[in-house]
């Protein structure tokens, strides 16, 4: 396969043509008359028109025929994909997965679109407020079928196996330790070369943005011009049976066929398109002194809500790192939060958890439910000499974080017999260190 090409920058105004047509772009306006080599002029908007212009997306598509060719959308099986957050009672322990089980290929093909399980979530989406966690696990690629969500953004986080994209814009080559995202609206189709696995944040009726850096400065954490655009590329054929397009629509599936390729776009410009972004590429910050800083230091996108400094979503990784904290217990603390904090692990080892919590699997704990290390990973760092180390070296865990009470679906507690009913007992062994008669323990640092 050939090396793909991108645009760099986050949210930038871009432009690209398919370089088999020069000059596919119309100059000097959006929708003349006659497009250059007969296209159509079709508008893709992610606001609202009167949005701030600091707010404002959307790209002009020019394209062989316009999306609305097609036959009527129809209901199909929805297979585990819900927006129904009350199919069982919520659950307000701490919650771990065991890692996700991939059909195998010699058993049954399952594509990305086949092979999505909504996990958790919460909010609403009629009313463009709230976000899901889905679960993809597929071995074989979409052939002549795409999908695009009405509800929301996706953000997706690959954990096993490489991923081809096909979107309306381009194509984008996503490894593990990548993401990318697609935006709500945008059509794509997924290849896949083995059995493979990964995780899904949806956002409803907003957008991933940068976080503000605040007394951070200008530079640091993910950094815009590391975020990759795809370039414009388009089929113009048919296909037997034609292609089947597929919309996630409040929550239900349908699917509609159309005679031609969906990815017929040649050239397109604006500041509403898919993106991807390698992790390894995050800029860290750290306490360079003593004590923690929060983990929102390791944020990499944000989905905003109306209040002020509180998100629909986060994106937050905890990548390799050094760890040169004096007089500090260095690893996560204990915490209670007013947020939901589903984590997933992309490889290696989580370093508040050594066993137990492992690549392809995740755990979920939610608002005022306490967590933090276990037993082991808690008597190992208070003993520890303190000396500066290398963190998570070889590993790549994730959060995602939301202000909002994720319930879990029927899916994520019983069908997918990846619950750990044994989590809990790895707090079990603390033990009380109180010592009543003595302020300074012998031995600490």
């Amino acid at each position: 396969m050939a090396e793909l090409k991108y645009i760099s920058g986050f949210g930038n105004e871009c432009a690209s043509e398919d370089p088999r047509c020069p000059g596919a772009l119309p100059e000097g306006q959006n929708n003349p008359q006659v497009c250059p080599y007969n296209l159509y002029a079709e508008q893709l908007s992610g606001s609202a028109f009167t949005c701030p212009r600091s707010s404002n997306k959307r790209s002009w598509l020019y394209r062989i025929l316009p999306s609305v060719s097609h036959k009527p959308f129809e209901s199909i099986d929805q297979g585990h994909v819900t927006h129904n957050w009350d199919e069982v009672d919520p659950d307000p322990n701490q919650l771990r997965w065991k890692p996700f089980e991939i059909p195998k290929t010699s058993q049954k093909k399952v594509d990305f679109v086949n092979g999505l399980h909504t996990l958790c979530g919460a909010g609403d989406i009629r009313s463009n407020n709230g976000l899901a966690v889905h679960i993809f696990l597929c071995n074989t690629s979409m052939g002549n079928r795409c999908f695009y969500s009405s509800d929301g953004d996706f953000l997706i986080v690959p954990q096993k196996g490489k991923l081809l994209i096909y979107t309306e814009f381009g194509k984008m080559l996503v490894q593990p330790n990548e993401i990318c995202v697609i935006q709500r609206g945008m059509r794509f189709s997924i290849d896949v070369f083995e059995e493979t696995r990964g995780y899904i944040l949806e956002v409803y009726g907003v957008h991933f943005e940068l976080p503000d850096l605040g007394p951070i400065g200008a530079n640091g954490l993910a950094n815009p011009r590391d975020f990759l655009i795809p370039v414009a590329w388009y089929e113009d054929h048919q296909a037997p049976g034609g292609y089947t397009v597929i919309n996630k629509y409040q929550g239900k599936m349908f699917a509609a066929k159309q005679d031609v390729s969906p990815f017929n776009v040649v050239a397109w410009h604006g500041n509403y398109t898919p993106y991807k972004y390698n992790l390894e590429n995050f800029m860290v910050i750290n306490s360079v002194a003593f004590d923690h800083a929060d983990p929102s230091i390791f944020t990499v996108l944000t989905a905003k809500s109306v209040r002020p400094g509180v998100a629909i979503a986060d994106f937050v990784i905890f990548p390799p790192r050094w760890g040169v904290a004096d007089k500090t217990f260095r690893p996560p603390y204990y915490h209670r939060n007013c947020m939901s904090e589903f984590m997933g692990l992309i490889k290696g080892h989580y370093e508040a958890k050594q066993g137990g919590f492992l690549p392809g699997g995740g755990s979920l704990h939610s608002p005022m439910t306490p967590h933090g290390p276990d037993a082991d990973c808690f008597e190992k760092a208070s003993k520890a000499k303190l000396a500066p180390e290398r963190i998570a070296d070889g590993t790549m865990a994730f959060m995602f974080e939301s202000s909002l009470s994720m319930a879990v679906t029927k899916w994520g507690l019983k069908t997918s017999n990846c619950l750990d009913e044994n989590y809990y007992k790895c707090w079990e062994p603390l033990k009380s260190h109180f010592t009543p008669n003595s302020r300074n323990p012998a031995g600490t640092n």
